[in-house]
């Protein structure tokens, strides 16, 4: 990060969540179309390669600081790390891809791990669970 991202990941300034709401979930899907939800799962990865992270508690900050949620840890296995997140917004209120936030955990364990890894998320009533799977034989 640069000294005007570091200032910005740090800030206390909150954006309105309406405003985040139509750049988000109407202007993208409107620009993206029917390729909404792939293009935004490889957009989280280049993020992520924009924004390395060494941790996982790294990560759980990243989701805060970017207004994504409360992101948490719900199990880790041999090849495999789940995650809870709990978004900033309520749910039921707004119809939303997570696939950004997807595509960026997978290239962001895929960093600290050094396999190649695969996120996939299941949505619940009021999370989302994402499954990070990498393959132990697969190096990146």
């Amino acid at each position: 990060m640069d000294k005007k991202e570091e200032q910005l990941f740090h800030s206390e300034e909150h954006v309105p969540l309406f405003g985040y709401h139509l750049i988000r979930n109407v202007l993208l899907h409107e620009l993206l179309g029917k390729e909404h939800d792939s293009i935004l799962y490889w957009t989280g990865k280049s993020i992520a390669r924009s924004y390395p992270l060494m941790t996982k508690e790294e990560i759980i900050e990243f989701f805060y600081q970017a207004g994504w949620g409360d992101l948490s840890i719900k199990k880790e296995g041999k090849d495999e790390v789940l995650f809870h997140l709990t978004p900033s917004f309520h749910k039921k209120q707004l119809t939303i891809s997570y696939q950004l936030e997807s595509g960026f955990l997978a290239e962001q364990i895929q960093k600290q791990t050094g396999f190649i890894s695969e996120a996939i998320l299941t949505e619940k009533k009021d999370h989302i669970i994402f499954s990070v799977k990498f393959d132990r034989k697969d190096a990146v």
